[in-house]
């Protein structure tokens, strides 16, 4: 059993009760137990200016980690924006927040600046929170603590159900939570994400400082706190699924044509792209290169249901495809800056093959000693770039400032330089 195990079923971690008992301790180690309601209930959903300014007062006047959580409706909805906004705090207790109805949260982000925010899984949800003016100065990601704590399940109710000694129901993770109104059992289950959320981050925190890897993980979360937003997906159709089947330019140009043409629709009626169209049809046009709309009409994703004009629709993306002369086709394959593929390597340079395969077994066994996923450890992307092309030399110095220049923290640059100074003296056979 690991550290991070050992500390799961410690009852010193675990509770058995309705709640967290006020003095860290346990009423004993039985069974987990179902959490079924929220302390105070579940709260009226706020849905107008008058209700959120009592819940930024609220939360402003309380005390300790704000819990936050945000809930979408990928699959049914165009985009990625938050349909839901929970929040928990001391003194504050549990607020469900409509922002639909009160798109401009900025109030609500700036009365909580200063205050540490604990989300699971943060970076999934910061993008949708940023567009609604919610970001957090600093913050504690319980998901990404579990991962560097040894946890081998690091889902919510996996780490509550662990640590805690609760279950959370599953059963609306992936409802569609654009429907208005929103089902009083989905409220609850909203409200119960954030429950425990602060109680798992104390006894998150107390497990990273005992395996002395709490530095390090605030280093990591002041490093998601403090990014940038993502930079939009050069040439996004190309991550189409079932395009390792399309060979040629001409049949790409018809998947870019088609990709674009579903995207436009997709955003002006605010559906899921694959709700317009899946991904397998346009892949099977492209395939077909059909001449007609009736042609089209005979391949899968485009049947019966498909209307007449639909189908002109996507026939006209097809001909315009079609049309392209030679020069404006897309290139097989998507221009990428650093290493080739890495199964090309033994290929075009050996020594640099002998380089990634002596780094990758280093940092697997010291991932493993350290009990951590490797990527966790360092982005197998830096590692990739680093034996590719390798400082002149490559000295414990170069090789810091070469991963620091690739992002990783220090605490990684520590850990891994001296691993990394070794592989990189690998000649292979």
């Amino acid at each position: 059993m690991t550290d991070a195990q050992e500390t799961a079923a410690d009852s010193s971690l675990r509770t058995t009760g309705g709640a967290p008992p006020e003095d860290g301790g346990s009423s004993g180690t039985g069974a987990p137990i179902p959490l079924l309601e929220p302390r105070e209930g579940v709260p009226p959903v706020i849905a107008d200016a008058d209700a959120l300014a009592e819940v930024t007062a609220a939360f402003a006047a309380g005390s300790g980690p704000v819990a936050v959580d945000a809930e979408r409706a990928s699959g049914y909805r165009y985009g990625q924006r938050a349909y839901l906004v929970q929040l928990r705090r001391e003194g504050a207790g549990t607020a469900l927040i409509d922002p639909v109805a009160c798109p401009d949260l900025s109030g609500l982000g700036e009365a909580l600046s200063g205050s540490e925010w604990v989300l699971h899984a943060a970076t999934q949800d910061l993008p949708c929170l940023r567009e609604i003016g919610m970001l957090p100065t600093s913050l504690f990601d319980t998901e990404l603590a579990g991962r560097l704590a040894g946890f081998p399940r690091v889902g919510l109710g996996a780490m509550v159900e662990g640590v805690l000694g609760f279950v959370l129901e599953k059963g609306h993770s992936a409802v569609d939570w654009s429907s208005r109104p929103l089902p009083d059992p989905w409220l609850r289950y909203a409200a119960l994400d954030v429950e425990l959320l602060v109680d798992l981050r104390d006894a998150l925190e107390k497990e990273l400082d005992r395996q002395g890897k709490l530095e390090w993980a605030l280093q990591e979360f002041d490093s998601i706190a403090s990014a940038p937003p993502a930079e939009p997906r050069k040439d996004p159709w190309r991550r189409t699924s079932g395009m390792h089947k399309v060979r040629r330019r001409r049949q790409l140009a018809v998947v870019r044509e088609l990709w674009q043409t579903r995207d436009r629709i997709a955003q002006r009626r605010d559906v899921s792209p694959g709700k317009v169209l899946p991904d397998a049809a346009i892949v099977e046009a492209a395939l077909a290169l059909p001449a007609s709309a009736h042609a089209l009409s005979a391949l899968n994703g485009f049947g019966h249901r498909t209307g007449r004009r639909q189908l002109e629709q996507w026939q006209s993306a097809v001909e315009r495809a079609k049309a392209l002369p030679e020069s404006a086709l897309p290139q097989q394959g998507q221009q990428v800056t650093g290493p080739p593929p890495p199964r090309a390597w033994a290929d075009k340079d050996p020594v640099a093959a002998a380089r990634l395969a002596a780094a990758k077994a280093g940092v697997s066994e010291l991932a493993e000693r350290l009990n951590m996923p490797q990527e966790n450890l360092v982005s197998p992307d830096a590692v990739r770039r680093l034996c590719w092309e390798p400082p002149k030399d490559a000295d414990a110095d170069s090789v810091g400032a070469a991963l620091t220049g690739y992002g990783a923290r220090p605490w990684q640059v520590e850990q891994v330089t001296p691993v990394l100074v070794k592989a990189l003296a690998a000649r292979g056979v």
